[in-house]
C-alpha cells in the first residue's frame, strides 16, 4: 500500500507533517509514505532519520490557504496537492492526505482524482466526538454549501458504508441534521430528504436528530448540507474551545485550584482528548474514486498520524469500491 502526504499543506507544513509521516512510517512498517513537497525544505527534516518505508517526491509548487481552488489547481500543476492527487489517479499511490486549502483539494479530488460514476456530489465527511466515546460520522461538512434531496440520501449511502467497512458498524444508525425530531419539520430540503431516506430499505434511517443530540451519539451517521454541517462542526469546535479554556482557568487561579488540578490531571486528559479533532485524523472526501483525506488546517504530528490511520483503514478496506458497487447495483461484491 503506498500513500501520498501532501507536506506543503496546512499551518504547519512542512515539519509537522514529516514528523507524522516518521511516527506514522514506524506504526505501520507494511505501508509505503511518499512525502510530496519541495524537496529543499522536506529533506532536511529526513537527515538520518527516514525509514525504508518512506520516500521523497519533489514538487515545485503550492497552493496557499487564500488562493481560489480552481484557478490554482488548473495552474500549478506541480503543486504538492496536486501531484499528490495525480499519483492516486495514476495508480502511483492507494491514497493521499492533505492539510492544505479544503476547496482546493475538492477540486483536485473532483478535477484530477475523478467522481465514482453515479455521485454527483463527494461530501466531506468527518467524526465528531460523543459521550460514548464512539463518535458520530457526520457529511457534508462543508465540500457543498447548496444540496438537493438526492444528494443527502446519497450522503446517507456513503456514511453507512465507511461506518460498516471502516468503523465495523453492522447497522449503523442514519439521521437528518433538523431544527425539530418530528416529521414534516424544517426546510423544504430537509422534508423531501426524509421521504428518500424514509423509503430507502438499505439504510436504517432513524429521523430527524438536533444539533444539541448530537454529541450524546443520536445516530451513528449524521447527514446534513454543507452549509449548516459546516456551521454545526464550528459551533462544536468554538465550544470545546472555550470549554478546555474555562477549565485550564479555573484550576490555575490559585495553589488549592491548582492541587485540584493535579488530582484531577487523569480525567482532565480524557476530556481533551474527547473534544481534541486530532484524535481522529482528518475528514474523508466521500465520493471520489480514490481515497482523499482533508486533515485540519492546524494539523500537529499526531493528526497526520491518525490521518494516515484513517487512509490505510479505508484502502484495506475497499471502500471506494464498495461504494462504486452499492451504486451500480452490485452490493456485496466489492471489498
Amino acid at each position: 500500500m503506498r500513500i501520498a502526504i501532501d507536506a506543503m499543506g496546512g499551518d504547519l507544513a512542512p515539519e509537522e507533517a514529516v514528523r507524522g509521516v516518521l511516527e506514522a512510517a514506524a506504526e505501520w512498517p507494511d505501508t509505503k509514505l511518499v512525502l510530496v513537497g519541495n524537496e529543499g525544505r522536506v529533506k532536511p527534516l529526513l537527515a538520518g532519520q527516514a525509514p525504508p518505508n518512506v520516500e521523497l517526491r519533489h514538487a515545485s509548487e503550492t497552493i496557499g490557504a487564500d488562493e481560489e481552488p480552481v484557478r490554482a489547481v488548473r495552474r500549478k500543476k506541480d503543486a504538492s496537492m496536486v501531484v499528490a492527487a495525480r499519483m492516486v489517479k495514476e495508480g502511483e499511490a492507494d491514497a493521499m492526505l492533505s492539510a492544505g486549502n479544503t476547496g482546493a483539494l475538492m477540486t483536485a479530488g473532483l478535477l484530477v482524482v475523478g467522481r465514482i460514476p453515479g455521485v454527483d456530489r463527494p461530501a466531506l465527511a468527518q467524526t465528531i466526538p460523543s459521550a460514548d466515546d464512539v463518535g458520530v460520522l457526520a457529511l457534508d461538512l462543508g465540500a457543498n454549501v447548496d444540496a438537493r434531496p438526492e444528494h443527502l440520501h446519497m450522503y446517507a449511502v456513503m456514511g453507512s458504508l465507511y461506518r460498516q467497512l471502516v468503523h465495523g458498524m453492522e447497522r449503523p444508525r442514519v439521521g437528518l441534521l433538523n431544527i425539530g425530531t418530528e416529521e414534516g419539520k424544517g426546510s423544504e430540503l430537509a422534508k423531501e430528504a426524509f421521504a428518500l431516506l424514509s423509503g430507502e430499505a438499505g439504510i436504517r434511517f432513524t429521523g430527524n436528530v438536533e444539533a444539541r443530540d448530537v454529541l450524546q451519539r443520536a445516530c451513528d451517521v449524521l447527514v446534513c448540507d454543507g452549509f449548516s454541517g459546516n456551521v454545526m462542526l464550528k459551533s462544536f469546535e468554538g465550544a470545546a474551545a472555550l470549554i478546555m479554556g474555562e477549565v485550564k482557568q479555573a484550576f490555575t487561579k490559585n495553589l488549592l485550584t491548582r492541587l485540584a488540578a493535579a488530582v484531577m490531571m487523569p480525567g482532565l486528559r480524557g476530556l481533551r482528548r474527547k473534544m481534541d479533532y486530532k484524535e481522529y485524523g482528518g475528514a474523508p472526501l466521500l465520493g471520489l474514486s480514490g481515497v482523499v483525506v482533508k486533515c485540519h488546517g492546524s494539523s500537529d504530528a499526531r493528526a497526520f498520524r491518525n490521518g494516515i490511520r484513517q487512509a490505510r483503514d479505508a484502502v484495506r478496506h475497499g471502500l471506494i469500491r464498495a461504494i462504486a458497487d452499492h451504486i451500480s447495483g452490485k452490493e456485496g461484491s466489492g471489498g
